[in-house]
């Protein structure tokens, strides 16, 4: 097999600790903010010239959270209720002969900071230290093709949950992060074969332990603590 050297070029960080609570694609949750910061060596501004004329990027990244030797020609999307096999190449699964991951973010801008040129994303489903390997522009007339299909994910998808948190417990996250939760936990972040609505669910966010159960199709917080 031929083995080729791939440098990590920058870092994603975001308000997610763990892998669970997530976006399960890019762009679901546009109210996310999330920064790009390059490893020194790529810190050159020369490299974003240009880059504020596009209004969405690709980003190429690792699922360091997935590194193991060996692969499994399919795998169980949680989407079909983690029973149902599908071929590895056909699903995002992170379980793959090279565990690569592929994102559209939108570009929200660059801020100059001590660390160098920073990118500003939106949309990013991403965990904090991310390693990233490549940025490319997202080109409408090459990228956005009116006559996709998306395969069983068309028969997979849920209705977004009704969201409920109380005013004293929301009030503990910053106010620039609240919409974001809210909008995280509408898309379900609990796996797809569970439905149990007893269950308290968790994950970090922001710096915060989010928890939270669901019944009939509405989300509600429990608690929201440090």
């Amino acid at each position: 097999m031929e083995n080729i050297n791939i440098q990590v070029i920058a870092r994603m960080h975001s308000d997610f600790a763990t892998k669970f609570g997530i976006p399960r694609q890019s762009g679901l949750v546009q109210e996310l903010r999330s920064t790009i910061v390059f490893e020194p060596e790529f810190r050159n501004p020369d490299a974003l010239r240009g880059i504020e004329d596009f209004s969405h990027l690709w980003i190429i990244w690792q699922f360091s959270e997935a590194v193991r030797q060996g692969w499994s020609p399919t795998v169980r999307p949680p989407r079909l209720g983690g029973n149902t096999r599908m071929g590895v190449f056909a699903t995002r699964s992170p379980f793959r002969p090279n565990p690569i991951g592929l994102s559209c973010v939108r570009l929200v801008g660059v801020e100059h900071t001590a660390e160098g040129d920073v990118l500003v994303v939106a949309g990013a489903d991403l965990m904090d230290g991310t390693p990233i390997y490549d940025i490319k522009p997202y080109i409408p007339y090459a990228d956005a093709k009116s006559d996709a299909t998306g395969g069983f994910t068309n028969l997979a998808w849920k209705d977004k949950l009704e969201v409920r948190c109380e005013d004293t417990l929301l009030h503990r996250l910053a106010a620039d992060k609240r919409d974001a939760l809210l909008a995280v936990l509408a898309e379900d972040p609990r796996p797809s074969y569970q439905e149990d609505s007893e269950r308290v669910y968790g994950f970090t966010f922001a710096g915060h332990e989010i928890k939270f159960s669901v019944a009939d199709g509405i989300a509600t917080v429990r608690d929201i603590s440090e």
